[in-house]
């Protein structure tokens, strides 16, 4: 019989509640805990000397516990006659002092005021179910009416959510302070069937009701208070601690974790510190036997890499590391890491509950990491778009020892927006620099001043694909570098692919579409963008644009649609779905010369959705090609005027890469600054080509 929910949303179940109550059976009340496991957070808040009425008390030992320590001044009250004769015999001799008596706790005859602590181990639980809770209230009326000024309601609860609602809300209306403590889980055996944590509710009574809730947790009975502004919150925590206790006793007796996650927040400001993945070995593996668990911890600035932000890539990684089970721990941006070992310090005592089921207490635990450090990360803006939400703008140390600067919205904080690569302001204007992973890895730079960035690198793959599109244009086009090429480009970025072609495309005109004006001002701002007569922006909604360009009668050689989708929900994060819609594919192609492409960067995870947008797209274009980006969701889209056939299939691709060889011998040096060259290689982006 299992009493786990199978979600955390069951914990706001009330058919769930009612279905653990009518199962627990005799022995319900010991997940409570006994005296040994409440006995700290009692005393920290009961003194020896407080006249304590116990309500509900039953046939448990705690109060003879207590009393057996000091506390001599507890009045139990119980509705069940057969209990309270039960247990004033039983403690008749032993303890003559302790005092049972029937009493009903909604409705008691003690005076106002009379008692300075009220203890409840479980009756809240049992009686908010009846009645539609109407029990439960009276009951907490009662509590506030006999409890005297400073006086103090303690209640051992499980917190299901009806039940630490209504009473949070009853003692928030009342005035008093509210505090919950989460109990640590102790070393139960890995047989027992039950796992929710054990919570104390602890309500204290002012002379003057607080004009502002106080509402605290704290994690343990000695743990730091963590303080909330609404009650939802404080019941979302509940919530987590609830799920993290679930996941912890499931992990502990199964084998084939895939891919589960949880957030550990720091205990002060309750922000996002890290995330952990549990990736177990896949079935049948062969795994040495001294391999049972590892911690992985992926460097700073690295958590967006296909390795660790796919489930794909997780399980390769799992696969070459060769536990069985691994714990991948992500760090979280705006938290500070000192190092490595302050790492490992502050995560071993919570990844041990992670454990896989049977390794040994005394088992040495490994930390793996990508060259033995956290990596590193500088934030150096921060900002609010009214149109892209909260944004940061963060340096980074890439895996091959250079510095990136990546804008992310922290909206999909998963995702980054825009990149590109960092160079010595000194060395800005110098040679080439190889993609090649260095030997040395350059040094943390912990100054902006000092760095810019390297227009002639393209850090996104799928960047480097488009700009091989141009490849598709005619060989006259690439080989004369007096014909001009008119690209429009909608979605600006950071500004680096409309750069790099501005930088480095001969006799090219790029028109940037961008409706979000903040994503301007990053650009220029930390990207280094700057338009000039041959790279232009228009700030306007993309849509309206194209529609603005085809009642004018413009024409372009290639148009690109680069441009994220905020809209979540969709499979589909790239680009908008309005604009892969029939007439605005139509409008798109009346703008295309002849000779013209239009590059479509497509992101979509969902089979149906991509199925209809290249139907829609073929429906527009006689010939579609796709060049898929490995490790990525992305694929790049290359749309022509050509004709579609078997016959003509064949030369378009040769064309491309005969092109692509082409387009690499033209692509010049930059402008302004003739001896940098473009860091890409055309020919072998283009091998990877399909007709779809």
């Amino acid at each position: 019989m299992s009493l786990l929910p199978r979600t955390a949303e069951e914990f706001s179940s009330a058919e769930y509640w009612d279905r653990f109550f009518k199962k627990r059976g005799e022995k319900a009340f010991e997940w409570y805990g006994d005296y040994n496991k409440l006995c700290g957070v009692l005393h920290k808040y009961i003194r020896v000397q407080d006249k304590v009425l116990v309500v509900g008390c039953g046939n448990s030992e705690l109060s003879e516990q207590l009393y057996d320590v000091g506390y001599k001044h507890l009045t139990n009250i119980d509705i069940s006659e057969t209990v309270v004769n039960h247990m004033n015999q039983r403690n008749a001799v032993r303890r003559p002092g302790l005092t049972f008596q029937q009493v009903d706790a909604t409705q008691t005859l003690f005076e106002d005021g009379s008692y300075q602590a009220t203890l409840d181990k479980g009756t809240l639980d049992a009686m908010a179910s009846e009645e539609e809770g109407a029990l439960a209230r009276k009951m907490l009326t009662e509590v506030c009416r006999v409890l005297s000024v400073g006086g103090r309601y303690v209640c051992v609860t499980l917190a299901q959510e009806s039940v630490i609602k209504l009473a949070v809300e009853h003692f928030v209306l009342k005035g008093w302070a509210i505090r919950l403590h989460c109990l640590q889980e102790g070393d139960r055996t890995e047989e027992d069937s039950f796992a929710l944590p054990v919570f104390v509710l602890v309500c204290t009574k002012f002379r003057q009701p607080m004009p502002t809730p106080i509402l605290e947790m704290c994690l343990g009975e000695d743990g730091a208070p963590l303080r909330y502004a609404q009650v939802s919150e404080l019941l979302s925590s509940v919530r987590e601690h609830q799920a993290y206790s679930v996941l912890r006793k499931r992990l502990r007796t199964e084998t084939n974790a895939l891919d589960v996650s949880l957030t550990l927040c720091h205990s002060k400001t309750g922000l996002p510190r890290y995330t952990l993945t549990i990736q177990d070995c896949a079935p049948g593996a062969k795994v040495p036997r001294l391999n049972q668990f590892a911690i992985f911890i992926v460097p700073q600035g690295s958590e967006t890499a296909w390795l660790y932000s796919s489930m794909e890539g997780r399980k390769q990684l799992a696969a070459s590391a060769n536990f069985r089970r691994l714990v991948i721990v992500a760090m979280h941006r705006n938290q500070e890491y000192i190092d490595m070992e302050a790492v490992k310090s502050e995560l071993s005592p919570m990844v041990m509950d992670l454990a896989p089921p049977g390794m040994p207490a005394n088992h040495q635990v490994p930390f793996l990491s990508v060259g033995g450090d956290l990596g590193w990360r500088e934030e150096v803006n921060r900002g609010v778009s009214p149109l892209s939400g909260e944004y940061c703008v963060e340096n980074v140390k890439g895996e091959d020892g250079s510095l990136y600067r990546r804008l992310v919205f922290l909206s999909n904080a998963g995702l980054v927006q825009s990149e590109s690569r960092l160079v010595s302001s000194k060395n800005a204007s110098g040679q080439k620099k190889s993609k090649k992973k260095s030997k040395t890895p350059a040094a943390p730079i912990t100054s902006s001043s000092s760095l810019s960035v390297d227009s002639g690198f393209l850090c996104c793959a799928h960047h480097e694909v488009m700009v091989a599109g141009l490849a598709m244009l005619s060989t006259g086009t690439l080989q004369s570098k007096d014909v001009p090429v008119s690209v429009l480009l909608v979605g600006l970025g950071g500004g680096g692919l409309p750069q790099f072609l501005r930088d480095f495309v001969p006799n090219v005109h790029v028109e940037v579409v961008e409706l979000d004006p903040v994503m301007l001002d990053v650009a220029k701002n930390w990207f280094g963008f700057q338009p000039d007569e041959h790279l232009t922006v228009v700030l306007e909604d993309g849509l309206d644009r194209i529609c603005e360009l085809e009642k004018d009668g413009s024409s372009f050689d290639v148009i690109m649609f680069d441009v994220d989708n905020k809209d979540t929900t969709l499979g589909m994060s790239c680009p908008p779905a309005a604009f892969v819609e029939t007439p605005i594919l139509q409008k798109v192609s009346s703008l295309l010369t002849p000779r013209g492409v239009f590059i479509l960067n497509l992101a979509c995870r969902d089979t149906a959705l991509r199925k209809g947008v290249l139907e829609r797209i073929s429906g527009v274009f006689p010939t579609v090609l796709s060049r898929k980006i490995e490790e990525e969701t992305n694929e790049v889209l290359f749309c022509t005027h050509g004709e579609r056939g078997t016959s003509d299939s064949t030369p378009i691709l040769l064309s491309l890469n005969q092109n692509g060889r082409s387009l690499q011998s033209v692509l010049c040096s930059n402008r302004t600054e003739p001896n940098r060259q473009p860091h890409i290689d055309i020919s072998e982006l283009l091998k990877v080509m399909k007709v779809e």
